[in-house]
């Protein structure tokens, strides 16, 4: 691994792991409030926001950043930057889970170079599980290869789907349940994690069916790179425009272990409401 790409893995590590030390203290103690999305807010989420953001700025000269928490004009509010490089945080994926003491929760952090993905890396404090990936695609750059969990390979299942297999769910898309799903199903309540089960092997699928930018840019860099099928079910995710605001844009989601489980999991798709 050249000294670049050795400098972008050793801040992630570094940077999410300081972050994480302090949002284990707060785990659990704090109140949330609701956005006008819906979603909730901790003074947490903001704090982690401004720390990654500070630490990108004095790390990565000229980079763009785009993340959930941004909300106001300084911050170029939440439009992608006309950026060749561009940071796209997720401070804290899985709000709710993290208030009310739930150990699943994460940052993410996902680095795009021409509105496209080539590393994710995401640290899940509680559990002490740091996952990243590098995936070139049709970038034309020259990456490592591979998905990691805690510095180890991962790799997707090749698993046959059984009723002793596992397929992830979010609460917007249960509507695919039926009596003959092929898998038991699972919802863990945080976007991220939901695709980096797959990516690890323990489960076959997971759909998410309102994820934004910030909830996916990591995971989709390591889903594909340990193996998995990205699905965009109703756009292609990327390349992102610059200048466009991503605040209120969705990114329906399919993701599967390997391409050859795409038939089985489609037509319950038709069940869907996106």
């Amino acid at each position: 691994m050249n000294d670049f790409w050795n400098t972008i893995l050793e801040f992630a590590e570094t940077t999410t792991i300081r972050v994480g030390k302090q949002l284990m203290q707060d785990f659990g103690k704090v109140q949330a409030t609701q956005k006008p999305d819906g979603s909730l807010v901790t003074k947490s989420d903001k704090w982690a926001d401004q720390e990654i953001r500070d630490a990108i700025v004095s790390t990565f000269s000229g980079y763009g950043i785009l993340s959930e928490e941004s909300d106001n004009v300084l911050q170029a509010g939440q439009s992608f930057p006309d950026k060749e490089w561009c940071w796209v945080i997720d401070p804290l994926d899985g709000t709710t889970n993290f208030t009310r003491g739930l150990p699943i929760w994460s940052i993410s952090l996902g680095l795009l170079y021409r509105g496209t993905p080539i590393f994710g890396y995401v640290y899940v404090p509680p559990l002490n599980q740091a996952f990243y990936g590098f995936w070139a695609g049709s970038s034309g750059l020259t990456t490592p290869t591979g998905a990691f969990l805690n510095h180890h390979p991962i790799h997707t299942s090749k698993d046959i789907p059984s009723k002793n297999h596992f397929f992830n769910l979010c609460s917007r898309s249960t509507g695919i349940i039926k009596p003959d799903f092929p898998c038991k199903i699972r919802m863990l309540g945080v976007a991220s994690y939901n695709f980096l089960t797959v990516a690890t092997g323990a489960v076959l699928g997971g759909i998410e069916a309102t994820p934004k930018i910030w909830d996916i840019a990591a995971a989709w860099v390591i889903v594909q790179a340990a193996g998995g099928t990205w699905l965009s079910l109703n756009s292609v995710s990327f390349p992102l425009s610059p200048g466009m605001d991503y605040s209120d844009r969705s990114f329906p989601t399919m993701v599967v272990s390997n391409l050859g489980l795409v038939p089985i999991f489609t037509p319950f798709l038709s069940h869907l409401k996106l």
